[in-house]
This record gives C-alpha cells, sequence and structure tokens, in this order.
C-alpha cells in the first residue's frame, strides 16, 4: 500500500476537522456516558481510537448499550467494514444510504443521527453507574464505578395543578431529554413524563406566589416548579436550557448533513 502524501495527508485531516461529529479524543468510556445520558437511539458520534493514529472508532447507541465500530484511515481515504471511501462525504453518503449495521450479536443498529461536538457541557455534573458488563464480550473488569454523566439530575420539586392551583411536592428525574415526575422518590411509574424535545422555553417565573419558582413552556402548556432554594432551581434551569440546546444543536447538523446530501450528484 502506497504511503501518504503531504498533500493527501493534509486534505484527509481538513475534512476530519470539519466532520461536525467527530469528537477527537474522547475516551471510549466517557463517549458511553455521553451516549448513554444525552443521546438517543441511533444517536453516533467518531472519535480516536488507541489502535494507532490514523484509527477511528465510530460509537453508535443501540438502545441501552453504546456498540464500536473500528474504522481506519489509509493512503486511499478511509475503511469501514468491508468498505472504501475516499472522503468523509463518501463516508457520511453511506451513513444515509445504508444505514443498517450489523454487530457480532446480529442485532441491526440503525444510524439515525450524529451527535455534535459542539455542545457546551453543563457545569453541573452527578455521577452514574455505567452498566458497560452488558455489552457483548464486556466483563465484570470493564464495569466503570463512577464514570461521569453529563446532563442527568434528580431530586423534589413542587409542581402546581393542571386544572386544580394547588402546590403538590413530587420527585423529578432527568435523563437524556425526558423530565418524570413522580408521586414519591419510590415510586417505579412515573405520572408524567416530558419530552424537551417539545420545549421552547425554560426560565425564572414571578408571576406565581412562591420564590425559587420557574416554568417551562410547552406547546399545549406551561408547567410550574418551585425549588427550596434559588441555587436549586438555578441549577435546573442551566440543566433544562443546556438540554434544549444541545437538541437543537442535534436537529441542525444533522438537518445540515442531509441539506449537503441533496445537493451532491446522483
Amino acid at each position: 500500500m502506497s504511503s501518504f502524501s503531504d498533500a493527501s495527508f493534509e486534505d484527509l485531516s481538513d475534512e476530519l476537522a470539519s466532520l461536525g461529529w467527530y469528537h477527537y479524543d474522547l475516551s471510549r468510556h466517557a463517549a458511553e456516558a455521553l451516549l448513554l445520558s444525552n443521546g438517543t437511539d441511533g444517536s453516533y458520534l467518531l472519535r480516536n481510537s488507541n489502535e494507532g493514529s490514523d484509527c477511528f472508532a465510530l460509537s453508535v447507541r443501540a438502545k441501552d448499550s453504546v456498540k464500536h465500530f473500528q474504522v481506519t484511515r489509509n493512503s486511499n481515504g478511509y475503511v469501514f467494514g468491508f468498505n472504501e471511501f475516499p472522503t468523509l462525504q463518501d463516508f457520511v453518503n453511506h451513513f444515509a444510504n445504508q444505514p443498517l449495521l450489523g454487530s457480532d450479536t446480529g442485532t441491526l443498529i440503525v444510524l439515525k443521527s450524529p451527535y455534535p461536538w459542539r455542545v457546551e457541557e453543563p457545569s453541573i455534573y452527578e455521577s452514574v453507574r455505567v452498566h458497560t458488563a452488558i455489552q457483548t464480550g464486556r466483563t465484570e473488569n470493564d464495569l466503570v464505578a463512577n464514570a461521569p454523566s453529563l446532563g442527568t439530575k434528580e431530586g423534589f420539586l413542587v409542581k402546581q395543578g393542571a386544572i386544580v392551583k394547588n402546590w403538590k411536592q413530587r420527585w423529578f428525574t432527568l435523563n437524556r431529554y425526558e423530565l418524570k415526575y413522580f408521586k414519591d422518590k419510590m415510586c417505579e411509574e412515573p405520572i408524567r413524563t416530558l419530552d424537551l424535545r417539545s420545549c421552547s422555553a425554560v426560565q425564572f417565573d414571578y408571576s406565581q406566589d412562591k420564590v425559587n419558582c420557574f416554568c417551562l413552556v410547552f406547546p399545549d402548556r406551561t408547567f410550574y416548579l418551585c425549588a427550596k432554594t434559588g441555587v436549586e432551581a438555578d441549577e435546573w434551569i442551566k440543566m433544562l436550557r443546556w438540554k434544549l440546546d444541545s437538541t437543537q444543536s442535534c436537529e441542525n447538523v444533522f438537518h445540515n448533513i442531509l441539506e449537503s446530501l441533496n445537493k451532491c450528484p446522483r
């Protein structure tokens, strides 16, 4: 196989740097925590692999686990499975036209949306146990005891009722793009699940006769919530706003990729 020329290497490097879902030196465990916490089924990203300078890993979320596929760069472009692509545009075209990947367990994995690297990380971090042993070929030695989980939060908030405008304490959990609230902390089934992808705004609210109050604006209803302290309310607002911003970023990147594909000659 021929070696890289300076020009071809620079071209491939420039293309790689322009890829909106290339996360550079993101680690395997960090990619898993990121996709499991904030991604959805079919979210994917590209990152460096520890196999070598010209090796990369495509990390894809498949329901409750993350699968990793090897991508290799050579003098002709990029090798993915049995396919070789001269440019990253061809690489992206492959995802659009042949979106199914078969894992070693025979499970089909659909690549639905790229996870962009231009997402501002929240200033609030919590820990969650990542059960990587459920993935094929993993053992208990691969378990991460306390991996950083971006954008997860839980706690008690006081919520205003929809019809009777009384206030009741509820247990709230925020995971990925779902905000759930329960009658109490021990309940397994939520009273309701709010999809933050339908939420248009999160902000402090001063219209209610309560302190530390904020609201979430949905098309059919505005939800009013109160925290115990102003600091806690601010934490919830920052985290929820980050979710809204990251949702819009993912949609914009995916829309741009689709637009570029539609402009390509058939």
